[in-house]
């Protein structure tokens, strides 16, 4: 399909309502399971909650929640596998051949297998506190790219010139670095992951505003420096970049501006 007939609506409601549907019902039984069996186990409280709809059911319901872990569980290990591989690639330039992708997914799924036989009944206490941590690490980087895109090059990128490490972006952006190095070592005094809470945090009663100081900073700060950015002459290069890229764009239009 062109690019040009795929919007930013359809594109959006596509996703979210494919992610919503499809996880959603999970976690309303999770969380009415955990609700009406708190002292149970996962697994039981669930089998539990559906025999409450009628014998047998609980057991049903186990099964069926199995097949989305599945489909779940296959699409992260390929997204730890392409993360993997740019990674690596960020570093030194690496041509991305089934056997690399192979053996990114081999990793993946060795690692993750250690993981889940090396856990214990504190699992999800701890997986609650990485979930939160790893809320943290996105803040600046969701502030920073949302500024990004809506205030300082309002949607005109060159998707040529983002994997050319020569290019207008260059292989590193010192303007998000710095942004996300601020905005998150100033959310670290007012962090709470379990038990344990930065300084400010504490003066607030442990009131968790960790991400709004974050999204404020690294906005404002990303924001600011960008102001020395070339907006202009960068937009002259965009405009002709993706020359070629998609044959149904006229020459000399951002892709990622038309589609938006």
């Amino acid at each position: 399909m062109s690019l040009r007939r795929v919007g930013v609506r359809s594109s959006f409601w596509w996703t979210y309502l494919g992610a919503a549907i499809g996880g959603a019902w999970m976690m309303l039984v999770g969380t009415v399971a955990a609700g009406l069996f708190s002292k149970l186990t996962l697994v039981e409280s669930i089998i539990s909650a559906g025999n409450e709809v009628f014998h047998g059911f609980g057991m049903t319901l186990l099964l069926a929640s199995v097949l989305p872990l599945i489909t779940i569980g296959t699409l992260n290990f390929y997204g730890g596998s392409l993360t993997l591989l740019s990674s690596m690639d960020s570093l030194r330039r690496i041509k991305p051949t089934v056997a690399k992708r192979v053996v990114t997914l081999v990793v993946i799924g060795l690692l993750s297998t250690a993981i889940a036989f090396g856990s214990d009944e504190t699992f999800l206490q701890q997986f609650e506190h990485f979930l939160v941590v790893l809320g943290y690490l996105f803040t600046p980087w969701t502030a920073i790219n949302l500024v990004d895109s809506y205030l300082v090059r309002r949607g005109h990128y060159s998707i040529r010139e983002i994997f050319n490490p020569r290019g207008i972006y260059g292989r590193w952006g010192w303007r998000g670095l710095v942004s996300y190095a601020v905005g998150f070592a100033s959310m670290m005094p007012f962090a709470v992951v379990g038990e344990s809470m930065g300084p400010a945090a504490r003066w607030t009663g442990g009131l968790d505003i960790t991400m709004i100081i974050g999204l404020v900073v690294s906005a404002g700060l990303y924001l600011l420096v960008c102001r020395s950015l070339d907006v202009e002459g960068e937009r002259a290069v965009v405009d002709h970049a993706d020359d070629g890229l998609d044959p149904d764009v006229p020459p000399g239009t951002s892709l990622t501006a038309h589609t938006a």
